[in-house]
């Protein structure tokens, strides 16, 4: 049977407290640990091999630590525990000590084995479980660590020079383990929003996304995008507020652009009233809500002599926040989505073949701000030649047209033109998956910089409360039937029960049976 003997920290109460049988420890194969202060300095461990075979890893003395025992009990062990048939814990409050018994003893029957370093299966346990790009399920428990010790401490005693030096060990670990661990990054955003935003793959098997994650947009190359103060009116701003417009008993001038009334509530939601007034014509538009480009710029960015007449154009509410002319401050309500994120979201490697998605890590009421759709700025001519460019497999988003206000103007430039594409560059909201008709999520435009709505943020809202851990997803406002588009609507996987583009799949298969 294995012998091998570790002493390190452990607080007294994660063992005294389990009700389990009483019973005494083996004698060999046993790793001690023993109690200190919780908040003890984490200390360097030092081994050693006795003549025995006996692996030993201690920690230094250390005269700072405290051990306290509110009920001491007799000097026994009185608590054992075992797991998966390969370890047994065992615990006694009285002497202050944890033994961890690994139980090799089954399959070692008729086998030549010999004690492996103890600093190589430390350092396997550590390339395994504690490197930086890697680390345990969510799920993960000390229990299963310990496990994976004992088969590691098993197969490197089984194999031929395995006590040679430490210097082989990255070898014989990728021989060793060859299924692919947990990827886990926890921030993604790298410090660039208020909160830290994971990323985890539970599956161990997906490439991880490339790209840069900016937190706001950026110009690419042509775009005109202008923000200055002197654009803004003394009408389209609330100089003369302080604190928190929406204390006050009137709404101010940038309440305008909603109607006379803020869309965000005192606190911080949007208006029942207004999210169901921009949910209702993003699933059921009328007519009148679309209007006609003379010359469209998107058809001339795929035919600049000879376009096709416009499809039509969504005209959409705007949002219309405070901004640096105003007197209010940064805590002012009508400024939510300038204040950037604040929930707790991950993105996940998704069950049902859809790739990565986006969820929430706590319950989200309804109308709650979520993520801006951030990208690149892109003139549509920008955005046609990056996609003639760009193979199959280059193509990881959905680009955002900004032509919620094309219907002011009679005629834009292919530079005032413009959209949103978070390939290459982008933030959360480039994760966010399509979902047909009954999404969580709900797009909307926002003002903040500028009056001028060549250019505005895309905002995304809950339109129904959203219960923690569900995947959040927006409706992309795909035309399955649209085969000219430069970007070739994808097959469909949302599952929503009003997807789009089962209907056409439905109604091309009944008109091919009935021919």
């Amino acid at each position: 049977m294995s012998e091998a003997k570790k002493i390190s920290n452990l607080p007294r109460g994660s063992a005294k407290d389990r009700p389990e049988k009483a019973s005494s420890a083996r004698h060999r194969g046993q790793i001690e640990m023993n109690p200190v202060k919780t908040r003890a300095k984490k200390p360097k461990l030092l081994t050693s091999t006795n003549h025995n075979g006996d692996l030993c890893v201690k920690p230094p003395s250390n005269q700072d630590q405290d051990v306290q025992s509110k009920n001491p009990v007799p000097d026994c062990i009185n608590n054992t525990r075992a797991y998966n048939g390969n370890i047994t814990i065992a615990s006694s409050s009285h002497l202050e000590e944890v033994k961890l018994s690994l139980n090799c003893e089954s399959a070692l029957a008729g086998l030549n084995f010999r004690i492996p370093d103890l600093a190589i299966v430390m350092k396997f346990m550590d390339r395994k479980y504690l490197s930086s790009s890697k680390t345990a399920d969510p799920q993960f428990s000390t229990a299963k660590l310990l496990d994976d010790l004992c088969s590691i401490f098993l197969k490197l005693g089984l194999r031929k020079g395995s006590n040679s030096n430490l210097a082989n060990s990255d070898t014989q670990y990728a021989s060793l383990e060859e299924r692919k661990p947990f990827n886990f990054i926890s921030d993604m955003t790298k410090g660039s929003e208020k909160v830290k935003i994971s990323l985890i793959d539970e599956f161990g098997g997906e490439v991880l996304p490339k790209f840069n994650y900016i937190p706001c947009n950026i110009i690419y190359q042509n775009a005109t995008v202008t923000i200055s103060l002197a654009r803004i009116s003394d009408e389209g701003c609330c100089s003369d507020c302080s604190g928190d417009c929406l204390s006050s008993s009137l709404p101010c001038a940038c309440a305008r652009e909603t109607g006379g009334e803020f869309a965000y509530t005192p606190q911080g939601l949007l208006k029942e009233e207004f999210l169901t007034a921009c949910a209702t014509m993003k699933t059921d538009p009328k007519d009148h809500h679309f209007v006609y480009c003379q010359e469209c710029p998107l058809e001339k960015s795929k035919n600049e002599y000879m376009p096709e007449r416009c499809k039509g154009h969504m005209v959409r509410k705007f949002i219309k926040e405070c901004w640096r002319k105003c007197g209010c401050d940064m805590l002012c309500m009508n400024r939510i989505v300038q204040r950037g994120i604040a929930c707790k979201l991950q993105v996940f490697l998704t069950r049902e073949g859809k790739g990565w998605g986006l969820r929430t890590l706590e319950d989200l009421p309804k109308g709650t701000f979520v993520c801006e759709y951030i990208g690149e700025i892109l003139t549509n001519m920008e955005l046609y030649d990056r996609i003639m460019h760009e193979s199959g497999n280059d193509r990881h988003t959905y680009p955002v047209t900004l032509d919620a206000d094309w219907g002011s103007e009679k005629g834009l430039k292919d530079e005032e033109a413009l959209c949103l594409d978070a390939t290459y560059n982008g933030n959360v909201g480039r994760f966010i998956n399509h979902r047909c008709y009954d999404a969580n999520l709900i797009d909307i435009p926002v003002e903040i910089e500028s009056p001028d709505h060549h250019y505005y943020h895309l905002a995304f809202f809950t339109n129904r409360n959203v219960s923690a851990y569900e995947e959040l997803t927006w409706d992309y406002g795909i035309d399955f039937d649209d085969k000219d588009h430069p970007i070739k609507a994808f097959r469909c996987s949302c599952g929503s029960a009003f997807c789009h583009d089962k209907k056409q799949k439905g109604k091309g298969k009944k008109k091919k049976s009935g021919s």
